[in-house]
Parts: structure tokens; sequence; C-alpha cells
């Protein structure tokens, strides 16, 4: 964060001091970061108090100031130097960002974050700090990745740790930004309509980019045309001078060129007379890693990259069109993405143990689309020899559990994937967990044509586990994918370290 007094900080949030003198708050400077983890607060820093699920942050404020922190931004005298920020009455619970939040302590002080990361970014963005912001229903978090290593090159980047999007994410990110950082990558989501809007006007991006719009929350949102709606706020926030990066081979995204002000710039997979940056024809590795020629109206350069998905095309080329336009010339470019491997935890993890068996976890989050996508790489992969040639004869894996927030449509999207499966000829399907949703997908890949064993539920994790240590044998393909919330990531650490072989240890618990 820039360096700023506590004085200066109570003014902007409109908050009131407490143990703490207005002389000595006009004396004392925030010099380190904004923290609400009381564990990560170093000298000079500011901490938040926040409920959490089994504990409120006020109780460590006193802790937090031991270890460095300044002042606490909280909703009640806390004790220790504070800014504290009343709460209204009201909670609000949009974003699901405070789940925990019973009494508006956490929203009292979230909108008070909010109020000093915009004063920041303002602040930042006069100096001539480039505001990036991306938005898509799936696909956001890998190309917040992509997009920092690129930019890398051309100067310091700011762009937040795995998924930090909503309303406690984002801010905190923008308040990692110092006057040394060139370009600040947001990546933001939406659980309702307003979301994102409200998200831009805490750093108005003079870049966004929009990737898609699928149905992951749509049973938040009811229908894909609200999603798309939604996903609009973000070009709808660029100013003329701004520009935004459009997935055209999305139509619904194709289509939000007509609600911006700002210059577009359309990205594809095929050439097109309206169409700024596009690829050559793809080709993928054995790991499903994608070859092509990056081409734009002038210039082509030939691009490896070192990511795993015939879907992290388009991602690639919405990363590439924003660095481009921020100056970088496409061979830098083409280095920056081949130098660029997944860089956030759970996300197409490619690990290949000593005896042969390769897992991929993309076990952090979950909807119909990225589910697609994830099968067809683990369906590529294990048709192929090294090199990349067709004609492997590798056993394919697919550990799936459920697909979160889908509302009505569930039971139909968790059929379509059970049957899309079966379809790739993914040779098992470990259905993890009960209920109806997991139901469906194992009966829609019964009906599809798994009649023998190819599809089997199980419990949990832990039973995913025991049937794979019993079963994996060397040179199988093992994807494991599902929302957050299942906690397959563990399962999927536990494979990569060895304890799905036959001869491994038990299972994790």
């Amino acid at each position: 964060m820039i360096d700023m007094t506590i004085a200066r900080i109570a003014e902007i949030v409109g908050g009131e001091l407490a143990d703490i003198t207005p002389e000595q708050a006009a004396a004392t400077h925030v010099t380190g970061t904004v923290e609400f983890d009381s564990r990560a607060v170093g000298p000079g820093g500011l901490f938040l108090a926040l409920p959490g699920a089994r504990s409120d942050g006020h109780d460590f404020a006193a802790a937090a100031v031991q270890s460095g922190a300044v002042a606490v931004l909280a909703a009640r005298p806390v004790g220790v130097p504070a800014i504290v920020v009343r709460p209204d009455g009201g909670v609000d619970s949009a974003s699901g960002a405070l789940e925990h939040d019973t009494d508006g302590s956490g929203a009292a002080v979230l909108a008070a974050l909010a109020r000093l990361a915009a004063a920041v970014a303002n602040e930042l963005a006069a100096d001539g700090l480039k505001i990036i912001g991306v938005t898509g229903s799936s696909g956001k978090t890998s190309t917040k990745d992509l997009l920092a290593a690129v930019l890398a090159p051309l100067g310091e980047v700011v762009a937040p740790p795995g998924s930090f999007n909503n309303e406690l994410g984002h801010p905190w990110t923008v308040l990692r930004a110092t006057r040394d950082t060139d370009f600040l990558v947001l990546e933001m989501s939406a659980r309702h309509p307003g979301n994102i809007a409200a998200l831009a006007a805490i750093a108005p991006p003079s870049v966004a980019v929009v990737l898609n719009v699928g149905t992951a929350h749509l049973g938040e949102f009811g229908s894909r045309e609200a999603i798309a709606k939604t996903k609009a706020e973000l070009p709808q926030a660029v100013g003329p001078s701004g520009v935004v990066i459009l997935n055209a081979d999305d139509i619904a995204v194709a289509a939000m060129a007509e609600q911006t002000d700002a210059r577009v710039v359309r990205i594809s997979r095929d050439p097109g007379s309206d169409i700024d940056v596009w690829a050559g024809p793809v080709t993928l590795d054995e790991l499903a890693r994608p070859r092509f020629t990056l081409h734009t109206r002038d210039r082509e350069v030939d691009v490896n990259l070192a990511v795993h998905g015939d879907h992290q095309v388009s991602n690639a080329l919405c990363a590439a069109a924003v660095a481009l336009e921020c100056g970088a010339t496409p061979q830098q470019v083409a280095d920056a993405l081949a130098a660029a491997g997944p860089a956030s935890r759970h996300r197409m993890q490619v690990s290949t143990r000593a005896d042969g068996v390769t897992v991929i976890n993309d076990a952090y989050n979950a909807n119909p689309d990225s589910m697609r996508a994830g099968l067809k790489a683990l369906a590529w992969m294990a048709r192929q020899t090294a090199g990349g040639q067709p004609g492997g004869k590798r056993r394919s894996w697919a550990v799936l559990g459920e697909m979160a927030e889908l509302g009505d449509d569930a039971i139909t999207e968790h059929d379509a994937i059970g049957r899309f499966a079966v379809r790739l000829d993914v040779s098992r399907l470990l259905v993890v967990g009960s209920g109806r949703a997991m139901n469906a997908m194992h009966h829609g890949a019964v009906m599809e044509g798994s009649w023998g064993s190819e599809s089997t539920m199980v419990a949990d994790a832990d039973a995913a586990l025991t049937v794979l240590r019993d079963e994996l044998q060397p040179g199988d393909v093992v994807l494991v994918k599902a929302s957050n919330s299942v906690g397959l990531g563990a399962l999927a650490e536990a494979l990569v370290a060895g304890e799905g072989h036959t001869e491994g240890r038990t299972p994790a618990r």
C-alpha cells in the first residue's frame, strides 16, 4: 500500500479514532500491507477485523498490533489503536464474501476497505498506473495468471493470488499496489447483478477483458442472459480512452462491443475481417499444451503454451491482446507465454509420477464449461504417445465431484457431464458424493453406454482414493475436478504424492 497516515485513512473511510489521539494518528503512517489474517501482518501494516467461520478478527487485534500493525480497521473499539466504522444495521451478503457476518460488522469493515482502495486506486491511476480487469464464467484465474506473466517484461505487476475476486479479495489486491506498480491486474467475479459494476467502481479499469458467458452460478442468476448482462458491466465501466478485449468466439461476449464507449479489440480462434488478434491452426503436445501461430493484423509469431488444455488458447489470446496494447512486441508475448506454466493451485496442474501416472489437478472449481474442457484434456492425453502423436493406450480416469450453484439446471447439467465422459471414451468415471446431482451424473453415464464398472459412485474423497489406490496402473491419466467446496484438492495432492499407487500409503484423513 502507498504510505498514508492513520488520520488520512480515517478521513477516507469515515471512521472514528479509538485508543489513539488525533495527534498520534496524524503522525503515524501505514507503510506495510493491509491484511485480514493477523498471522500475515508485518511492520507498518493495517489489520482488518472481519468475522470468520470459527473466530472474529476483532479478537486478534492485539496480536496483530504485536506483530507490527500500527492500527486496526474495525467495527468496534478493540483496545489498541483503531479506526472504527460502525455497522448501519444492514448486512449485505450478496457475494458471499462474509458468510458469517451476522451483525453487519463485517459489511461495515468491507465498505470501509472499498473506500480506502478506491482512494488509493484513483491516486495511483492519476500517476500512470494501468488497471486491467478480467471477467468471464470460466478461465478468469488462468487468464489473470497469463496476464501477469505477459506484462511482467514491461514493468512491475500486481495481481491477486488464486481467486481473490470478490468484495474482500478485490480491494485487498488493489491495496497491494504501490507507487512502483505499473500494472494492476484484477479478476472480477459475480453472484448477483451489480457485483462487477461495484468492483469496477473501486478501481476503474482502463483495459477490460471478457472471456466468455457460460453457466457458472446459474442458480444465482437464473439465466444465461442475466449472466451476460452482469459480465457486460465490466466493458461498460471502461471510458472512451480505454480498450476492451472481447472473445469474439462467444456470441454473447461479441455483442458487448455495442455496450461500451471504449475502443474494442476482438480475439478469435479464427481469422476474420473484424478480428484483431487470432490463432493459426492449433496443435497439442502429449500433455495437451497448445501450439499455434499468434497473428495480429500486421505481425505473427509462433507460440508454445506451457499451460494445459485447448481451452487455454482463448485465454492466451486475450492476455496477448492486452500485452500488445500495453506496448509488448509479439516476440515478448510469445516468450512470456512459453514460460508461464500453471501459477495458481489446483487449476490444470499436471504432474507425472515416477510410475508414469499423470495427475491433472483441476479441483479448485467446476462448472459445465470447465468440466468439458478438463475432460477433453484428459481424453487427449490418454490418446497420445510421447511427442504428441496419436496412438496411445493409456487408461483415463475422471474423478468428478459436484458442480455447485447450478440451481434448477443442476440435474440436467450433471447428467450431461456423465454422458460427455462416456462419449469421450473415458475409461473410468468416479462420481464422488451423493445426492440427486451426483446420481444424475452416474446415471447419465450409464444411460449413455457405461454398462459395466466404467462409472462408479463413491461416498467421498477418501473412498475415491481407496479405489484409486487399489486399481491405478502405471501410465494411467487421472483428472480430479469439482467445485472447491467438495474438497478434492487434497485427493489430487495425495495422488501426486503417490498415495494412489497400489503399493502406496493409506488414504490421508
